[in-house]
């Protein structure tokens, strides 16, 4: 289903962690990563089909997540011809997208790769928000920008209070040294390839 200037429609999801940090899949075979993303069906809303490729490609259902932002308008990206298929050039030129900002309600362990028959992803990990933009395809990196960067003022706060909490960490008593929280530490590796359309 391609608009009359021959974008499809399409929805782009960061999501987030407790931390902040943003699921990265890596495309099934490559050594590409990205984030989720699919078109939007005849009849679908934007949000029915976040779900719906939500659901097959991380495999989370609504009650995992909470919906944080949606972008206000279409982002769109041009797909450079060698990219697409031969019956299509000329009417085909690339996406235009509604991102989506949603936070993980659930656990990693609620997370599906292989959730229908047709897997996008055969790897996943948490990466910084703002992922490096040079491991993404070049054509695609304006729209990575351009969402992240209109989202990114909806960042839930991160509570360090409770996490310290849960930690053990206790007031010092009278005659005892506190030094205070351990510092958090971050395990998270930069994303690798290049994301593939």
């Amino acid at each position: 289903m391609l608009d009359r200037e021959g974008f499809r429609p399409n929805v782009g999801i960061i999501l987030l962690n407790q931390r902040n940090e943003v699921f990265w899949g890596k495309r099934i075979r490559t050594h590409s990563w990205q984030f989720p993303q699919g078109g939007i069906k005849h009849g679908e809303t934007p949000e029915q089909a976040m779900f719906r490729e939500l659901h097959e490609e991380v495999g989370l259902i609504p009650e995992h997540v909470r919906i944080i932002a949606r972008t206000r308008d279409w982002l769109r990206y041009e797909v450079p011809e060698h990219f697409i298929r031969r019956d299509a050039r000329g009417h085909y030129k690339g996406q235009k997208q509604i991102w989506f900002l949603l936070q993980l309600t659930g656990r990693d362990c609620d997370m599906n790769l292989r959730a229908t028959d047709h897997p996008e992803f055969d790897a996943w990990r948490w990466n910084e928000y703002w992922v490096p933009l040079e491991a993404v395809i070049e054509f695609k990196r304006g729209v990575y920008e351009m969402a992240l960067t209109e989202l990114a003022r909806f960042l839930p706060r991160i509570n360090h209070h409770n996490r310290y909490l849960r930690a053990g960490m206790r007031p010092a008593h009278r005659g005892e040294r506190n030094s205070g929280p351990m510092p958090l530490e971050t395990t998270t590796a930069p994303p690798e390839g290049e994301p593939q359309s």
